[in-house]
């Protein structure tokens, strides 16, 4: 944590010096003397405010900034290129029109704004994305519904999913997986009952499964606005069943098995996926339902057809998503390991920031095909 937070003022003050140096730039621009005393001080004082305002990560302000000192930055490289382009036709009217815009210090706060824009609209609109699996198993066929990280009544207008789950009954589900993080920390009691008696509304064939994210049971907060019970009361009186390290068999041709959620750092003292299948008929089409995305080995190792997850909201923020994949984060979309398919959804809404500008907020229909008619 020291080291984060080291790393954090360190990178407000490389921020503060260079939007110092960009702001200077920009009164050159405008003609005006930027080396007298009241400028100079006008201009440290802009930039102390810009980097005082990354003080939070968590903070819809810091993103703001961030992105502004991203675009400035990539402007500032594009421009040296454009001037070896144009080094010997300074002169030419496309030159002197991209230096006028480049000059003006307008466009980063342009770009930044559109894109923000763009990340809100992109928020409210939910869409539906489908997968299909193969299996040798003797399993029928069929359709299982994939909803996760609604963060109920934070950063999404909530009307969005009692309109959704109108089309999701249009898709009449075997199955349906509540996969973590239907409520969070800033969920009031009311949306969270609320939340539940909502998709308790699904119609599925088999029923509704819901397993624990790290956010449901409100943990990074003193103030909760409900209890463990009230949660587990919530969910429970609304017919959805609960699977925490158990598994449940369906149609007598599928296992639909939920784990605990791992936490940070996988501490959470949840049953290892091997004691948990232990008894599972491997004959079956396995499924686990894990909030985090992790584990695709060992689940593969015990038998596991499937794990569905969510959880990373598929980066959300640009280029997080891009970042994970490069370290080797099960991100987003459809994977497999060693014979198991792993999907990732994105979620149905993001977290924290009320804008999405990675990906798109979605609910999931896998289609699960055997070689028997459906029983």
């Amino acid at each position: 944590m020291i080291v984060f937070r080291m790393a954090f003022i360190l990178t407000a003050l490389i921020l503060g010096i260079y939007f110092y140096c960009y702001i200077r730039r920009v009164i050159r621009f405008y003609g005006a003397d930027a080396d007298k005393t009241q400028l100079r001080i006008l201009a440290a004082a802009l930039a102390a405010l810009l980097a005082l305002g990354c003080t939070s990560i968590w903070s819809l302000r810091t993103v703001v900034i961030l992105h502004l000192a991203a675009f400035a930055v990539l402007l500032d490289i594009i421009a040296v290129f454009v001037k070896r382009i144009f080094r010997k036709r300074k002169t030419d009217r496309a030159y002197k029109v991209c230096k006028r815009i480049y000059g003006c210090g307008l466009l980063p706060v342009v770009i930044t704004g559109i894109l923000l824009i763009y990340g809100y609209m992109n928020m409210q609109n939910v869409v539906q994305t489908e997968y299909r699996l193969e299996t040798k198993k003797k399993t029928g066929n069929y359709k299982l519904l994939l909803l996760s990280d609604t963060h109920y009544g934070t950063v999404q207008e909530t009307g969005i999913l009692k309109d959704k789950v109108k089309e999701m009954n249009e898709q009449s589900p075997d199955i349906v997986v509540l996969c973590g993080d239907i409520v969070e920390e800033g969920t009031s009691k009311e949306k969270m009952e609320e939340v539940f008696q909502i998709l308790g509304g699904i119609e599925a064939r088999y029923g509704i499964y819901y397993v624990y994210g790290n956010h449901d049971r409100q943990p990074y907060t003193k103030d909760r606005s409900y209890t463990d019970a009230e949660l587990e009361d919530a969910i429970t009186e609304n017919q959805i069943n609960i699977l925490e390290d158990t598994y449940v068999e369906i149609n007598q041709a599928l296992i639909l098995a939920g784990r605990g959620d791992a936490a940070w750092g996988n501490m959470s003292g949840r049953d290892a996926v091997k004691e948990l299948l232990k008894d599972a008929d491997k004959e079956k089409y396995i499924i686990v339902a894990d909030h985090q995305p992790i584990e695709a080995e060992e689940n593969s190792a015990e038998g596991a057809d499937l794990l569905v997850s969510g959880h990373t909201h598929a980066g959300q923020i640009w280029p997080v998503g891009v970042l994970s994949e490069l370290i080797g984060i099960l991100n987003y979309g459809e994977y497999e390991s060693d014979g198991c398919k792993v999907i990732v959804s994105s979620g149905f809404t993001g977290w924290g920031y009320p804008i999405r500008t990675e990906k798109h907020c979605e609910y999931v229909v896998i289609h699960i095909g055997g070689s028997m008619p459906r029983g």
